[in-house]
């Protein structure tokens, strides 16, 4: 009896000395900490990826969030009910773009596709024109000289332009000039400017150039696909081993430098707090990468670090998942005080998404991850198919409470991107069955 009341009051004050811990520190080993378990035999709508309740299914979210996009004008920087509206189309937009692609293109909507092109177009059109920013459907084209990752990222969109319309057999007279604008923005992030003012925001650019890195790495979290969807893109378009091996490269700067715990990472090195949306991009960059790498062995030693890293990240981030199927605005046990972030749990779920489809991770448990985030972003998806609790643009900050009093936004597209890749990869995942 003795020995039992001892065993008993070292295990109550082990479960008081860890809530103790997660009650002050914000660390990523202080959630549940485990990753969770399928049952023995778990239902399989628990996990079902293919089948969801009528007016939730990716392509009636799909269909509605890109018809959104297609009559919707540029943003400010994501935010697309600002009253002032950028004059130049950053990096949100971009990402909007590319996942109204992949949307229509798994969903098989040619007419879709043609339409997407269609305004993009519209860019060359008013390339060298004067443009209203909050009426037009597009902005100008961001110039190369702005020597910016959030703008470098725009060559993305017309390489991949490109790169489907040249499997469709479209002449190449009649689509080179969607390679010859996206491939600029893949070269000059790589070749170091000559005049000192296109380097004074640059962090050591000259230091990363000589290294063979791209001059605008800055170590910031959300370059991780940032600098890699641009390459890997260029990649794509061309066939040229040289650009998937400066994203791949580029990318295992990024692991090696930034720092974290448990295969998630802080919003900065001065900022030691698990921001969603900063981890958002790891958690996209990685698989986006992992699909693009060529399968010859040449790439297996960047494969194997991705694949492990990759893993141990939806393993942590399965941990953080809330009841309701969300996460938070920070990657934290759920105290109640911290609200649910929407573009970064619709990232995570994408994350999870490809790497069920691909086999990367394992079904039972991470379908059933994804399935569940997946249904609980739609408690935040507006009739007009907007979505709402996206974080506003975020510094670094310095407390618990900086992340937690941050302006929601509604419509976002830093949210509405990531629910169009999610839309894509289930309806491509369906496809498959």
């Amino acid at each position: 009896m003795k020995r039992l009341f001892q065993k008993m009051t070292i295990v109550i004050f082990l479960l008081f000395a860890g809530l103790w811990q997660a009650g002050c520190e914000e660390k990523a080993t202080l959630g549940s900490g485990q990753k969770p378990k399928p049952e023995p035999e778990p239902d399989v709508e628990a996990y079902d990826l293919i089948n969801f309740p009528s007016g939730k299914d990716p392509r009636t979210i799909g269909d509605g969030i890109v018809e959104l996009f297609l009559r919707s004008g540029n943003s400010n920087w994501g935010d697309m009910h600002s009253s002032t509206k950028s004059s130049l189309t950053s990096y949100p937009d971009v990402c909007a773009w590319l996942g109204a692609f992949w949307y229509a293109e798994a969903a098989g909507d040619t007419e879709l596709f043609n339409r997407l092109v269609a305004k993009f177009d519209l860019f060359f059109d008013n390339e060298d024109k004067s443009i209203e920013p909050n009426t037009s459907l597009v902005t100008k084209i961001p110039r190369t000289e702005n020597n910016a990752v959030d703008y470098n990222i725009f060559g993305a969109v017309p390489l991949h332009i490109y790169a489907k319309l040249k499997e469709q057999g479209k002449p190449e007279s009649e689509i080179k000039r969607y390679l010859d604008l996206g491939i600029e923005y893949a070269d000059q992030q790589w070749e170091l400017p000559t005049e000192q003012k296109y380097l004074e925001k640059m962090k050591n650019p000259v230091y990363y150039h000589e290294l063979g890195y791209s001059y605008q790495t800055r170590l910031w979290i959300d370059d991780m696909f940032m600098i890699t969807a641009l390459q890997s893109q260029a990649y794509l378009a061309t066939g040229d081993e040289k650009y998937i091996e400066r994203a791949a490269k580029e990318m295992m700067l990024y692991l090696d430098e930034l720092p974290g715990e448990n295969g998630i990472f802080y919003h900065a090195p001065s900022a030691q707090y698990f921001w969603a949306r900063g981890n958002g991009w790891m958690a996209v960059g990685m698989p986006e990468m992992l699909r693009m790498l060529p399968k010859t062995s040449k790439y297996d030693t960047y494969r194997n670090r991705l694949l492990t890293e990759y893993k141990e990240m939806m393993n942590t981030l399965s941990a953080y998942q809330y009841e309701s199927g969300m996460w938070g605005q920070l990657i934290t046990p759920d105290k109640g005080d911290m609200w649910e972030e929407t573009s970064g749990s619709a990232m995570f779920t994408y994350a999870m998404i490809l790497g069920v489809k691909n086999g990367w991770l394992d079904e039972k448990t991470y379908g059933a991850v994804a399935r569940k985030g997946w249904l609980a972003l739609m408690n935040y998806l507006n009739t007009n198919y907007e979505i709402r609790n996206v974080c506003c643009g975020t510094g670094a900050g310095s407390s618990y409470e900086y992340y937690r009093d941050r302006n929601k936004l509604t419509g976002d597209l830093h949210g509405q991107a990531a629910m169009m890749w999610c839309a894509y990869a289930l309806v491509e995942l369906a496809n498959e069955q």
